[in-house]
């Protein structure tokens, strides 16, 4: 039998673990062309907020007692399909489910040997490719420049520092605790990091952006957003990836405008959605970002959370900022 976390009613606001429910169904039968695949990891990720709520991105909404899904890892065990052996190992869009079938044309093979199935998402997965394309497409990352990044503790800020670290800049993580900070500072090599939450965070950030901001990796939105657009330079580049403080909100959220700050600096503001705009260049983000984590200049870094059946608790982790680096379910 197949066991599905189904979304079974919508939320208001944030939602709850009452929202979604484990429900167990015959396992699927593979027609041509298809894959039957063994569940070993899901990732949860804030856009699923959206999903979740009934607003589609680059996703559509997630659809009623039927089971949720996203990004994971799994083992084939049935294929009809001639690039794809049981045994294999392969990623793609799975269910949150035990098992789930889906045409060999969606998946990719990787080598366990080459990468573990956990680095297949925290490393070589949406959330890192985000901020690989997000900082080098949009930010254009110079030498000497100063990179700000709110969020910097989740998957794809901890790959947006690495990164600009590799390209020679300054960077300055926000992230929601203590223990957060010290690591980006500590293991990822980050110039300062601060706690958000902690009294005088605002005289921290001044401090660590003396010289003005050039680059600012938005994760958040909010009054994090509204205090870096204070420090950026001329020619600055704003990534517009994650508004994840607004995410839950029922009205929309109204705070400081920043359209002046963009003319007097001629800056630019520039959103994205990875899978819309540079799904057709992955290959290529994933063999950089590959060489970079067997080189050692990226380290990979999962929270991981035991179980299928923990799939929302994992998910609302990510909103009380629970997790460290790329929040994963490991369900076998």
């Amino acid at each position: 039998m197949n066991r599905q976390v189904c979304l079974v009613s919508r939320p208001k606001g944030m939602p709850s673990v009452d929202n979604f429910k484990v429900t167990t169904r015959e396992i699927p039968k593979v027609g041509k062309g298809e894959v039957l695949i063994k569940t070993l990891f899901l990732s949860v990720d804030p856009y699923m907020q959206g999903r979740i709520g009934g607003r589609a991105s680059s996703h559509p909404p997630f659809a009623l007692d039927q089971p949720a899904n996203g990004d994971g890892v799994g083992r084939v065990v049935e294929s009809s399909h001639p690039d794809f052996n049981p045994g294999d190992y392969v990623s793609g869009f799975l269910d949150w489910a035990d098992y789930s079938l889906l045409p060999g044309s969606a998946l990719l093979r990787f080598d366990p040997k080459e990468v573990s199935p956990a680095q297949e998402l925290s490393v070589l997965g949406a959330a890192p490719l985000t901020g690989y394309f997000g900082l080098l497409d949009i930010g254009q990352p110079k030498e000497g420049e100063t990179v700000v990044i709110s969020g910097a503790a989740g998957a794809v800020g901890m790959t947006v520092g690495q990164i600009a670290k590799i390209k020679g800049c300054r960077v300055v993580g926000i992230a929601g605790s203590d223990l957060k900070a010290d690591y980006l500072r500590e293991v990822l090599g980050f110039d300062e990091a601060i706690n958000y939450k902690s009294l005088h965070w605002m005289a921290m950030l001044e401090q660590a952006c003396s010289k003005g901001v050039d680059i600012y990796f938005d994760n958040v939105g909010g009054a994090i957003t509204d205090e870096v657009m204070k420090k950026i330079n001329r020619h600055a580049r704003v990534v517009l990836c994650g508004q994840i403080s607004s995410y839950n909100l029922e009205q929309p959220d109204v705070g400081p405008r920043h359209f002046r700050q963009l003319i007097v600096k001629s800056a630019l503001a520039k959103g994205f959605l990875v899978r819309l705009d540079y799904q057709s260049r992955f290959p290529e983000g994933r063999q950089q970002m590959h060489e970079w984590l067997h080189q050692g200049k990226i380290k990979p870094c999962e929270t991981i959370i035991f179980g299928l059946e923990n799939i929302p608790k994992a998910f609302l982790g990510l909103f009380t900022g629970e997790n460290l680096g790329k929040q994963l379910v490991q369900v076998e």
